[in-house]
């Protein structure tokens, strides 16, 4: 039993860790484009969220393989969460792609 509650707090930490290294993505994204110096934005923000996430599936596996997989389950799945939330709406995509076909 106590093994199982071990295997659901990985997941939990798995979702987590997913929307901390996807969110902060998508948040440095939108920093980046605006910001005067992106290439601090991408870089600073790559450092601390791969540091974050490799810290993150160290101290969950705590040396078994089992709770880094499920954690890494989670993680995969809040990547495919937060890609649908931040993803632009229909209409909004289909005007992008013909301003950018009128660019060329």
């Amino acid at each position: 039993m106590n093994e199982i509650l071990n295997l659901f707090l990985s997941l939990i930490a798995g979702f987590l860790l997913g929307a901390v290294f996807f969110g902060g993505l998508w948040w440095t994204v939108q920093k980046g484009l605006s910001s005067r110096k992106p290439a601090f934005w991408f870089l600073g923000s790559l450092l601390i969220r791969i540091s974050i996430v490799i810290a993150g599936f160290y101290f969950v596996s705590d040396g078994h393989w089992e709770r880094l997989l499920i954690c890494l389950f989670g993680f995969f799945v809040m990547r495919h969460i937060i890609v649908r939330l931040t993803r632009l709406p229909e209409e909004d995509q289909n005007q992008l792609t013909k301003e950018a076909s009128n660019a060329t």
